[in-house]
């Protein structure tokens, strides 16, 4: 039967797809080349690098924890795979050097946090200064350019006359989302955020959980901090600079809940629209750069708030509906 506490359910968890399909309609009237074939496939390339940050940050948020280092882990993989490039002439090779840089990086954030039991938020956002400031470091503050010829191309390379950065994307929602609802892995992360004690009462290995998930946070980072090198042809120490603010923009509105526990890979990817959305209709109404970084902050106090409200209001109609059918019972 669908009542009224069913419905307010179901809108609460799917509020984001009504405020993203306002939003495509708004912008689409202020200018109808807003709605081309052209703008949509840009903003899909504009979001690919963050949508690499935001999927792997949900799985963690859901986890009950916080990654707030992986901005600064994008940056200093992509200076280390670009100088490892120019250095060796072999792009493959800085392109792993990178990655495993990342790997390195999520595995630190992992073991402080899973076996040393430290805050994740001050250990990651400690992390976050320390990388940002070694990415600097490395170069001097200066861009690395005149990357190889090879690695140039993949910025610009299509399948099918699609953008590589759009498949990668592709691939890495689906590889998130059979994580989550096609491997015990899935479960056991949402039992660590729902309940850590209880799960590892229940034999999940939660130190393991943990470690796994900064693992591919980290390894993800890299891969988008590499991927934007390529797309801008360079890397600078600053390319991942408010990354993880948008990240963590994009995982509330999805609806993954802060306290852990609670998420849908859909829900993320709407919020990613969302955001990517919200920052090309900005450009194409003329909206200046700092205008939109106020604005994607004023987004996520918003969306802290909304998940706040959402999971109260979510829990108190499911109890209402489980009562309604006890007294049936």
């Amino acid at each position: 039967m669908f009542t009224k506490e069913r419905f307010t359910v179901l809108l609460a968890q799917n509020g984001i797809f009504v405020a993203l399909i306002a939003l495509i309609a708004f912008f689409g009237i202020v200018n109808p080349r807003f709605l081309s074939w052209q703008n949509g496939q840009s903003i899909l390339q504009q979001i690919s690098d963050l949508g690499l940050v935001a999927l792997p940050l949900a799985l963690i948020i859901m986890a009950g924890s916080i990654d707030l280092s992986v901005g600064s882990v994008a940056s200093v993989s992509a200076i280390i795979a670009a100088s490892t490039m120019n250095a060796t002439g072999n792009w493959p090779l800085g392109f792993a050097a990178g990655l495993l840089f990342g790997v390195f990086a999520g595995a630190i954030n992992g073991a402080l946090i899973a076996f040393l039991k430290l805050n994740p938020l001050v250990v990651t956002l400690g992390f976050l200064s320390v990388w940002g400031g070694l990415a600097l470091f490395l170069v001097d503050g200066a861009t690395v350019a005149g990357l190889p010829e090879g690695f140039r191309a993949l910025g610009s390379f299509k399948v099918v006359g699609v953008p590589i950065q759009i498949i990668i994307l592709i691939v890495v929602i689906v590889l998130c989302w059979f994580l989550l609802n096609k491997r015990p892995f899935g479960r056991e992360l949402l039992a660590v955020g729902g309940n850590e004690r209880a799960s590892f009462l229940m034999g999940v290995k939660v130190k393991t959980v943990r470690m796994r998930l900064f693992m591919l946070s980290g390894f993800f980072a890299a891969l988008a901090g590499i991927m934007l090198a390529a797309k801008l042809q360079a890397a600078a120490p600053t390319a991942g600079l408010g990354m993880e603010v948008q990240a963590l923009t994009v995982v509330l509105l999805g609806g993954v809940a802060f306290e852990g526990g609670i998420g849908r890979i859909s829900g993320v990817v709407l919020g990613l629209l969302f955001v990517g959305v919200l920052r090309n209709g900005l450009i194409i109404a003329g909206v200046s750069q700092f205008l939109q970084t106020i604005l994607i902050g004023l987004t996520l106090v918003v969306a802290v708030a909304l998940d706040s409200s959402i999971q109260r209001l979510v829990r108190s109609n499911w109890n209402r509906i489980v009562k309604k059918r006890q007294a049936v019972a």
